[in-house]
């Protein structure tokens, strides 16, 4: 019967749809969730938030990337986190609820999208969430050295991430704001051949010598496109639990490290801004 009342409450609520600078902006109400909003950009899921319950990552994506908030410090203690690419703001909330006392800020480039997700999907007020309109790189260059804990990169424009965002010395700028023992996580999308995915791995083993890649079995197999989470630092990674939780997620996937992870990688150029190119458009079949 609740569930029930809960349903009715979701379809009584309507789907915002805003035009925004990266496309069409829709936020559709959560059937399952009372206060939950999906926003899509051009049909493409971006972001899943229960307001009610920031904790709650609804895709799969997100939860590998909440899995490495959670892992990269020892539990509640408060991180100083950089998110490239803004959404609804979806890891700045769960960090917010799960580690108390960070301090976090969101450079997203689509400033209409940043004042419809403020408006409709409010940040709690107590988060310590500052939010700047801007390229991400440009933002990344404001910010001082070593100043982040945590960076995340999850930034897509018409659901391909920019050319700019995937060369060495994008990486060097990353590896210039983090502070000693800090971490570096990539949300990256890519399909058969892996050509992209790879070409990133080597890019980033270039910086950082100590990587690891999380992803759905079948994407690492080159048999669909989706989304491969890459966490890179100077120090040895949490490996043995990341594996254990991505491994007893919903949707299981697996890590790749050390040498499984090298012979992944293939021998794949390195991306440097005088080669980069944006990841691969999507097929229709993505978000199906």
């Amino acid at each position: 019967m609740a569930r029930n009342k809960q349903r009715a409450r979701a379809t009584a609520v309507a789907a915002v749809v805003e035009t925004v600078d990266g496309g069409l902006a829709e936020l559709i109400p959560d059937r399952e969730r009372a206060r939950g909003w999906t926003l899509l950009i051009d049909g493409a899921p971006q972001s899943h938030v229960d307001l009610d319950d920031p904790a709650h990552l609804d895709f799969a994506y997100q939860r590998r990337l909440g899995h490495i908030a959670d892992l990269v410090a020892p539990a509640g203690r408060p991180l100083h986190v950089v998110h490239l690419g803004g959404g609804a703001f979806t890891l700045a909330r769960y960090i917010a609820a799960t580690r108390p006392r960070s301090t976090q800020q969101i450079v997203e480039v689509d400033a209409p999208l940043v004042q419809l997700v403020r408006r409709e999907l409010p940040l709690d007020s107590a988060a310590r969430v500052r939010v700047r309109s801007g390229d991400a790189r440009e933002g990344l260059g404001r910010i001082p050295d070593g100043w982040a804990d945590l960076i995340i990169a999850d930034v897509f424009s018409g659901a391909r991430t920019p050319a700019h965002l995937t060369s060495t010395e994008f990486l060097a700028e990353v590896r210039r704001v983090l502070g000693p023992g800090g971490h570096y996580a990539a949300n990256l999308a890519d399909g058969p051949p892996l050509a992209h995915l790879r070409g990133q791995i080597a890019t980033a083993a270039t910086v950082f010598p100590e990587l690891a890649l999380a992803a759905d079995p079948a994407v690492l197999r080159g048999r669909r496109f989706g989304n491969a989470v890459l966490l890179a630092s100077e120090l040895p990674l949490p490996v043995a639990e990341l594996t254990r939780r991505v491994a007893s997620d919903p949707h299981a996937g697996r890590v790749e490290h050390g040498r499984s992870l090298k012979d992944f990688t293939g021998g794949a150029a390195v991306v440097t801004d005088a080669s980069a190119k944006p990841s691969p458009v999507p097929p229709p079949s993505a978000f199906g």
